[in-house]
């Protein structure tokens, strides 16, 4: 169920995707991520299911200087559509947890939207595959931060965001709607957590923080998603003949955490499953994935860069 090799496809009408910790700046182009040369990732402890992700960091200051950070976490782009895939978006909303050397912190909350522009192809209009960011644009046509967080809380009419949008002066939007005649105009919302950090001189600053995680998933894991998880042969024989079967899936963001001066010292990773599950996920890594217990599986690595993102499938048995 397991490979050395990785096979990375991000569907993202099925997986959700998280991600490490990493410095840098929310400005009004968007998020700037910083590589920081003083400040190491010792190490990390990740664990991941369906129901929670938990992560464990020992950040160490290499420098003679106390150095000061914004720290970012930024949550998945969700999409204003109300047929999105994600199980249960207001579950996750609000319930990110931060301790700082195990005393708990209220971090900042940020949100940004995202568009992809029109473009040509073939002598068709499409969308692009790019996304855009287009905060800047949503505010200057009246909408503040809990109209564009309406996707996360459901407080606010998708209708109502995409009227104001429809209603707007702002040149800048033309590149986006595809039809003025239309109230349907696809947008993604990002919640973005951030806190000012002090890493003390030549000393270890421990970070905690748990969430629950944003889970798509599908009634069909059909034979064109198994690269995407490195299903094994002896798992796809049992599948039921001609079909698929139900699963839940979510990527979670390693490479942020290449950001960090030198490898991560210590990493492991630990995927827990449900009794009533089988789990699928493909690791690059001179790391051996091991069964630890029944339904949990560990990974362990020294000196670790990541270099790809993990994706999970939780698929029923």
């Amino acid at each position: 169920m397991f490979s050395g090799t990785l096979a990375y496809t991000v569907l993202l009408a099925m997986t959700a995707a998280q991600a490490n910790d990493s410095t840098g700046y929310i400005g009004t182009g968007g998020v700037e991520y910083l590589k920081n040369k003083n400040i190491s990732m010792h190490s990390e402890d990740l664990y991941i299911s369906k129901d929670k992700i938990r992560v464990n960091y020992e950040f160490k200051n290499l420098s003679n200087k106390d150095i000061t950070e914004t720290v970012l976490f930024p949550m998945p782009a969700v999409p204003s559509s109300t047929d999105s895939d994600f199980a249960d978006i207001n579950a996750t909303y609000d319930n990110f947890e931060v301790w700082i050397n195990g005393k708990p912190i209220i971090p900042n909350q940020h949100v940004r939207t995202f568009m992809r522009p029109i473009v040509v192809k073939d002598g068709d209009r499409t969308y692009s595959d790019t996304s855009i960011d287009t905060t800047e644009i949503f505010k200057s046509c009246g909408l503040n931060e809990a109209d564009m967080m309406g996707p996360w809380t459901y407080q606010v009419d998708t209708e109502y965001v995409n009227q104001q949008l429809l209603d707007c002066n702002n040149k800048a939007l033309d590149r986006f709607i595809y039809d003025r005649e239309s109230l349907y105009i696809p947008w993604d919302s990002q919640v973005i957590y951030s806190w000012e950090q002090k890493f003390k001189a030549n000393a270890t600053t421990k970070i905690k923080h748990s969430y629950t995680p944003l889970v798509g998933g599908s009634v069909h894991l059909g034979e064109e998603q198994f690269p995407d998880f490195c299903v094994d042969s002896s798992t796809q024989r049992g599948f039921h003949k001609g079909g698929g079967r139900p699963y839940h899936a979510l990527s979670y963001i390693l490479t942020t955490g290449a950001n960090w001066a030198k490898p991560i010292s210590n990493f492991k990773l630990t995927v827990e499953r449900d009794p009533n599950e089988l789990v699928s996920f493909c690791w690059k890594g001179k790391g051996k994935v091991k069964k630890v217990s029944a339904t949990t599986f560990e990974i362990k690595e020294i000196n670790f860069v990541p270099t790809h993102d993990f994706d999970v499938a939780f698929i029923m048995k």
